[in-house]
């Protein structure tokens, strides 16, 4: 059994840090790509970083680069979100995914579609006051 365990997230003020942890169990958490999304209540869940099985390659939203590092260490299953500079359209429930494929490449940015992650975790809540 697949599980994702998040840590939890926080509030913080504007210009504030936080890092998010995801510890993975039951797959060879080195073969498979990792992500982060956010999701605000009545909107779709949104893309924010991904890093690739060996931490090789790693993507960022937009909105996020410069600000928030994905990284990864294998040999405790574990991948992490560090976010700098926190701003109050950060506030979101933030979800670690796993890869369905391992040692997957993407073309293009196919990486952004939920439907490319098999596992998800709980979900923490990060909100950042103004």
């Amino acid at each position: 059994q697949v599980q994702l365990v998040e840590s939890e997230g926080g509030s913080v003020q504007a210009g504030g840090s936080l890092r998010l942890s995801c510890t993975v169990s039951g797959r060879t958490f080195s073969d498979y790509g990792m992500a982060w999304f956010r999701q605000v209540p009545g909107k779709e869940r949104e893309f924010v970083a991904r890093i690739t099985w060996d931490g090789s390659v790693t993507r960022y939203l937009d909105s996020v680069k410069g600000r928030f590092t994905i990284s990864r260490d294998n040999a405790k299953n574990t991948v992490y979100l560090q976010m700098n500079s926190l701003k109050p359209e950060d506030t979101a429930v933030y979800y670690c995914a796993i890869d369905r494929s391992a040692r997957a490449v993407y073309k293009s940015n196919y990486y952004v579609d939920q439907d490319v992650y098999e596992y998800w975790g709980q979900g923490t809540q990060v909100s950042v006051s103004s």
